[in-house]
């Protein structure tokens, strides 16, 4: 299977990584590699995360308080966005 990041996907990748390496030295290699781990399951077991709707997925990071918002399509896994847990609910909707 291929992944295939929605450009607003990888802008909240890259924001999330800069601000936690902001706060701590290591902490944004920390973050990318619960990121590449949360991905990894999804890649191995689409169907692992919870329904959000007829087609979209989410599954939870282990240590951040962030989820993948994901699309199996066909061999690929389209990710939607990488959705902070306090961020407003639905606003990644017009992704799919």
């Amino acid at each position: 299977m291929g992944t295939i990041l929605h450009p607003l996907a990888e802008a909240e990748l890259m924001e999330a990584l800069g601000f936690y390496e902001g706060r701590a030295s290591g902490l944004g290699k920390d973050f990318i590699l619960d990121f590449e781990r949360t991905l990894e399951q999804i890649d191995k077991n689409p169907d692992i995360g919870v329904r959000m709707g007829t087609r979209v997925r989410r599954h939870l990071f282990r240590r951040f308080p962030f989820s993948i918002l994901y699309r199996p399509d066909g061999e690929d896994i389209r990710v939607l966005a990488l959705m902070h847990h306090r961020r407003r609910p639905g606003y990644w909707k017009a992704r799919t």
